[in-house]
């Protein structure tokens, strides 16, 4: 009780930033295809049984899986990317940071190293465990990419280890500039699934027609 009376104290002090909305991290298709590239994976490393599969076919698997986890990751950094420039134009509007030399990447730090507990908890409850990779790798691959490119476009030694290009990219872009990180519960914010905050927005709107609300 006491550590969640002083989590609410430290939220409220937190300067609030606009809302992270995220749109679905994949289709049902993008599932089937992760789902065959995991246990190609697993089969070329001798975890699960060959069968009559050759090499060829379950590394072609692989790679097919590699590459729509860099398409999911992609339109993940396009939500991220423009979140974070929300921010930082909120806080310029706020006026009350001038003397703080705040950047975009000042947020993106702060998403990968310093979420707030309940966005964390929302994260694990729709099953998103390594949330910190997940915005640091979309935020790597937006440090480079504007669009998305085709798979034909990736070698494929790339596609196999594609994690710890983000991952490096990500470092690079912050080296890259001169900026402000955030301080530990400096800042918090909400965090929303697309469909989710259409909702809310549309029972907002409702709301203010003069309609009764769903809940009353």
């Amino acid at each position: 009780m006491i550590a969640t009376s002083e989590n609410l104290m430290k939220s409220a002090m937190a300067f609030r930033l606009p809302p992270l909305i995220l749109h679905p991290f994949s289709t049902p298709e993008d599932t089937s295809v992760l789902m065959e590239s995991s246990r190609a994976s697993l089969a070329l490393q001798g975890f699960l049984p060959r069968d009559e599969t050759p090499s060829l076919d379950l590394d072609r698997q692989l790679l097919r899986g590699r590459y729509a986890e860099l398409r999911m990751l992609y339109y993940i950094g396009k939500d991220v990317t423009r979140w974070t420039e929300q921010c930082l134009e909120t806080l310029t509007l706020n006026g009350g940071y001038e003397d703080r030399k705040m950047r975009a990447e000042t947020f993106a730090v702060l998403l990968v190293q310093h979420v707030p507990a309940h966005v964390r908890l929302k994260l694990e409850g729709w099953g998103v465990l390594d949330f910190c990779a997940l915005f640091r790798r979309s935020i790597g691959l937006h440090a480079v990419f504007n669009e998305m490119p085709k798979a034909q476009d990736f070698a494929p030694d790339f596609l196999r280890r594609y994690h710890r290009h983000l991952d490096q990219w990500y470092e690079q872009r912050l080296r890259d500039w001169v900026f402000d990180r955030p301080r530990a519960d400096e800042f918090t914010f909400d965090l929303y699934a697309s469909g989710e905050y259409a909702l809310m927005l549309e029972q907002s709107w409702s709301n203010d027609n003069g309609q009764e609300s769903p809940s009353k």
